[in-house]
């Protein structure tokens, strides 16, 4: 049981909530808009119709369908654990085979928008 943020007897002491920060990784808003930008342009291009994002203590990954019952076309993953060794950024492909690893969203998120601007020129 929790009790309130102020004390009802009124003596002004705060009660601190613990924490949820530790409990998983999310996405900044930055992080999330460049992601669902993308996402965007590639349902107006016809490649993408679903999505689901999943977060837990270790890792946030988004992923992306051309159809909800198949498995993911492409899923970003944000690992903070390996921020200081191979970059906190990976792309999946379809398969789950690694397509880029990164420090920077932008980097790692390369090779998906190399391949709207292949499918906005057919």
């Amino acid at each position: 049981m929790t009790s309130p943020p102020h004390s009802p007897g009124g003596s002004g002491q705060v009660v601190a909530f613990p924490s949820r920060a530790a409990d998983q990784v999310g996405f900044e808003r930055p992080e999330l808009m460049r992601i669902l930008d993308l996402y965007g342009r590639m349902v107006a291009a016809g490649e993408w119709r679903d999505y689901a994002m999943d977060f837990d203590r270790h890792a946030a990954t988004f992923a992306a369908f051309r159809r909800a019952a198949e498995r993911p076309q492409a899923r970003v993953e944000k690992r903070p654990a390996l921020r200081g060794k191979q970059g906190m950024w990976t792309l999946f492909g379809e398969h789950g085979q690694v397509l880029k690893r990164g420090h920077d969203l932008a980097g790692v998120l390369a090779p998906m928008e190399r391949r709207l601007l292949k499918a906005v020129d057919d």
